[in-house]
């Protein structure tokens, strides 16, 4: 008997950005899916949230799991057309192979739970087959959300800096403020592996705070024409709290709101059940800048740009990185800086590491770029010297070497 346990990749990503209602009805058409290619004699179920299991008899050998984990994967990577939307979704499997003999089904559960963690450990849209070893990697994950949440609860989130150029006047106009965890065993930690644990494990709203709070306290050392921008997680308006919360910490440290930019991606905004857009509006009312993140990726639309009076839009890096050797990306990106200028938006192109690239930005009229080319994310130290490296009289040339780590 094998028993496949498996959730989607994805699916929070679903709800938060589409609403419950669409998620609900996504969970229906995976169940149909599933149901399309199982016996009579095997049992689907879904145990709740976006997690299922498939309980199959007389399997022929112990290599046939893994080609039907993979024939499961392959079916939840067809995109779904839910309401209109085109979503895509994939799926992390986890195989446990049993004896007729061998019917606890909790350690049943566990085992192929524990596989499935590993798949997703492992970079999610896999299947792996439970092995006793598992255990210890995912002991040391599950301390990993524990040592995470003492780290929110003690404040141990660093917030390092990545200057946005002007590049009309060639000086630094802003920071974006970024959140780094430097854990006493593993060392500095990636934002896209605490980031979605955060917002798994409900940790998003107050770390999002505490790093909003330290940027603008060290925000507070700089010129006033220097911006600091922070990113806002689609988790975050779920409360409905944010105006409430970035309001009071404006207040607690006396920063201006008009030096204060929120970063907002595309995807975000679609859900309209979170009130993200009333949120964004109270919160524009207090003089803060709203800038649309990552701009051409995830469920892109120009209804987006219709939807909320942005100021900035940041063009992803993904577009940024071709520019000289892919024509589509430089047409993306001549098309956004065209639209923005039509606008009045400010255009701000991320990821920039070459001077081609950095050239063809400029010819482009972008407005204002960020990236390697100029520096990496710095400590609050740091930033003094970017500034006073930039901002001279008169403003020192664009055309620079990149900063030495």
């Amino acid at each position: 008997m094998r028993h496949p346990f498996l959730d989607l990749d994805g699916f929070k990503a679903v709800n938060d950005t589409l609403g419950h209602a669409i998620g609900d009805l996504l969970l229906v058409e995976v169940s149909r899916r599933l149901l399309s290619i199982v016996r009579e004699m095997d049992v689907v179920a879904r145990l709740g949230g976006d997690e299922f299991a498939i309980v199959m008899q007389h399997i022929r050998s112990r290599s046939s799991p893994q080609r039907f984990a993979r024939r499961v994967i392959n079916l939840l990577n067809r995109p779904f057309t839910i309401e209109g939307y085109k979503i895509h979704v994939g799926a992390s499997v986890g195989v446990d192979i049993i004896d007729a003999s061998e019917m606890d089904a909790d350690q049943i559960l566990r085992n192929a739970d524990i596989a499935l963690y590993q798949a997703k450990a492992d970079g999610k849209n896999t299947a792996r087959l439970y092995d006793p070893a598992m255990h210890a990697a995912v002991t040391a994950r599950r301390q990993l959300e524990v040592d995470l949440s003492n780290a929110v609860l003690f404040k141990q989130f660093e917030v390092f800096y990545q200057p946005q150029i002007d590049l009309e006047a060639g000086t630094v106009s802003g920071f974006e403020a970024l959140a780094r965890w430097r854990h006493s065993g593993r060392g500095m930690i990636s934002p896209t592996e605490f980031i979605p644990m955060c917002e798994e494990n409900g940790l998003i709203e107050e770390l999002g705070a505490q790093i909003l709070e330290v940027a603008c306290k060290d925000a507070m050392a700089w010129p006033a024409c220097v911006t600091v921008s922070v990113n806002l997680s689609p988790v975050q308006f779920k409360s409905g709290n944010l105006p409430t919360i970035v309001k009071d910490v404006l207040e607690k440290i006396g920063f201006p709101g008009s030096r204060l930019e929120l970063e907002i991606t595309e995807s975000a905004i679609f859900d309209r059940s979170s009130g993200i857009i009333s949120q964004l509006s109270e919160i524009r009312k207090l003089g803060i800048r709203v800038s649309l993140d990552d701009f051409g990726t995830g469920y892109s639309s120009l209804s987006h740009i219709r939807s909320f009076p942005f100021d900035r839009i940041k063009i992803d890096q993904s577009f940024v990185r071709e520019l000289g050797a892919d024509a589509e990306s430089l047409a993306i990106v001549r098309a956004v800086v065209g639209l923005c200028e039509n606008l009045g938006i400010q255009s701000t192109a991320e990821g920039v590491e070459t001077h081609k690239q950095l050239d063809v930005l400029q010819h482009e009229q972008c407005r204002s770029v960020q990236g390697y080319l100029f520096s990496e994310p710095v400590t609050m130290s740091e930033t003094m010297k970017i500034i006073s490296e930039f901002n001279t009289d008169p403003p020192k040339q664009i055309s620079i070497r990149r900063r030495a780590a």
